[in-house]
Formats: C-alpha cells, sequence, structure tokens
C-alpha cells in the first residue's frame, strides 16, 4: 500500500509528521520534566537512606518498604484516610447529584445558584479553613453557640479525638459539592429532553420513575468522571489538615500526605518519605483500576 503513495504525498506526510512532533514538543517536555523524571526521581530514593542535609547516601533495599508497614503512625494514617474517603466522596456526590437536580429543575436564579455553591471551589482552601476553624470553635464558634441556645451541648470539633475526623470530613464535603454540581448539571444538560417526552409517553409519569429510566443512565460517564475525581481529592486532603489540627489530637486527623509532608520537609528523611509516596501513589493507581473495572461496565456511552 506504501508503495501507491506517490511521492510528493510521501514528502506531505513526513513534513505534516515533523509539524505534529513541533508542536507537541513543548508538552512533552514539561511532561518530562515535571511529571516522569521526578516520579522516576522518587522511586529511586525510596530504596535509599537518602537525608536532606547529608552529603552522601546509600542504597537500602527494600528496608524502607519493610519499616513502612510496621510504622504505627503510617498504619494510623492510612486507616484515617481510608475513614475520611468513606466519608468525603460518596457524600459530595450524592449531594452534588441533589443540588444539581434541584438547580436544573429551577426556572429562575440558575446563574446565582450556581455561584453560590461554587464558592467553595474557588476560594482559598487556607483561608476558608481558617474561617470553618472560627465556626467550630468550641466556645466562641457560631456551630456551638447555636447548638447551646436548643439545649446541646457542642463538642470539641476539631480538639478531640472521637470528633476531629468527622469535622475536617463536613469541611471536605462542604469544598467538593459545588465542584461535582458543576459536573453534574453539564451531564444534565447535555441529556436530549426529547428522552424525557418519549419517557413520559410510556408511563414515567412521576420525576422519580424518569430519573431512574432516563437521567441516571445518561447521567453514567459524568458519574464516572465524578466519583473518580471525589475519591482522588478525598485522599489527596492535606491543607484542612496542615491549617486546622497538625494531624492532632493523638494523630487522630493524621492523614497520608501529612505524615509524607512531615517525613520530607520536617524530619527531612528523604528516602523514607518517598517510599511513603510510592505507596501512596500505588494506592490511587490501585483505587482508579478497580473503579474503572467495576463502574466502565455499567456505564451507558
Amino acid at each position: 500500500m506504501n508503495s501507491s503513495i506517490s511521492v510528493p504525498q510521501r514528502i506531505h506526510q513526513d513534513r505534516q509528521a515533523r509539524i505534529g512532533w513541533l508542536l507537541v514538543a513543548p508538552a512533552l517536555t514539561l511532561i518530562m520534566l515535571f511529571i516522569i523524571l521526578p516520579t522516576i526521581a522518587v522511586i529511586v530514593l525510596g530504596f535509599t537512606d537518602f537525608e536532606l542535609g547529608y552529603q552522601s547516601f546509600h542504597f537500602v533495599g527494600l528496608k524502607n518498604y519493610i519499616h513502612l508497614f510496621s510504622d504505627r503512625t503510617f498504619r494510623i494514617s492510612l486507616w484515617n484516610t481510608t475513614l475520611y474517603t468513606l466519608m468525603v466522596a460518596p457524600a459530595s456526590i450524592i449531594l452534588g447529584l441533589g443540588i444539581a437536580l434541584m438547580i436544573e429543575a429551577e426556572p429562575w436564579a440558575k446563574s446565582f445558584f450556581r455561584t453560590v455553591f461554587f464558592l467553595p471551589v474557588a476560594s482559598l482552601i487556607v483561608a476558608m479553613a481558617t474561617v470553618w476553624q472560627y465556626m467550630l470553635h468550641p466556645t466562641m464558634g457560631p456551630i456551638n453557640i447555636i447548638l447551646s441556645m436548643i439545649g446541646v451541648q457542642g463538642p470539641n470539633w476539631l480538639g478531640a479525638s472521637n470528633s476531629v475526623l468527622y469535622s475536617l470530613s463536613i469541611i471536605g464535603v462542604w469544598q467538593s459539592v459545588g465542584f461535582n454540581m458543576v459536573l453534574f448539571l453539564a451531564g444534565l444538560t447535555a441529556i436530549p429532553r426529547d428522552l424525557y417526552a418519549a419517557a413520559e409517553i410510556d408511563g414515567a409519569k412521576h420525576w422519580l420513575d424518569r430519573f431512574r429510566l432516563v437521567t441516571w443512565p445518561m447521567l453514567g460517564p459524568t458519574t464516572l468522571f465524578v466519583t473518580t475525581i471525589s475519591i482522588i481529592n478525598a485522599v489527596k486532603v492535606f491543607e484542612t489538615v496542615k491549617t486546622l489540627t497538625e494531624g492532632g489530637p493523638n494523630k487522630a486527623s493524621e492523614v497520608l500526605l501529612y505524615t509524607i509532608y512531615r517525613e520530607g520537609f520536617v524530619y527531612l528523611r528523604v528516602g523514607y518519605a518517598s517510599a511513603m509516596t510510592v505507596v501512596f501513589l500505588a494506592i490511587l493507581i490501585v483505587l482508579m483500576l478497580i473503579q474503572y473495572r467495576v463502574l466502565d461496565k455499567k456505564v451507558h456511552y
């Protein structure tokens, strides 16, 4: 087949290929410099005892990984991250979908409600965390003051081991709902209106029937994407923990990224922190693979 291509056509194809490579070269260079090479460096450093401030380091094989799974702090942070993700991801997905459905059904003030619910996403996380610190203050916080008015003794939201992770989860849900809402709104807008009319003709008179037969199946790709993003964002929680609790009290809010940060930038044990990072990335990859295996089969594209 190649022999049937004339010389001018071949020259034209080669020229287009060179132009294509020139166009993607900047992006490929940035990906190589800021993603691929740092990832390789982290993987290599995970097999060393490298510490910042020391000129030399040694390869220690799997020593960091063996120590990792016997490290009580790492096990606690892994468990806390799992609990946080199990609370934040489903709640933010369900609330995001519910708010999107209500806004889509509202004939007026759609732009206003979209803006209001999206504000937490556009706001600075550290600034918003400071506001939440005031709101959840055990004595001066508005939430506990309101609870005391109805005769309920408010807890020490961020200062007690049995409530701090739930408090951070509430903040996480508040932060994620707006982003999920916008994604679901985009998915709802893309559903053809004719499908609802056809479903109503076929007997789906109630909104719940139309949701079950039309909306939910057609939102399959959007739901898959939202679920993926929500899980990744929940596992990557860091800013609110660093700003509000620093892993306390008694490691009750210690999460994976904060543990990695402390090992690498406070204790300067870069080799050990790199091993933690590799495990963290492996967990993310496994979660994504399982999720796509399970959910992708049920999605109607």
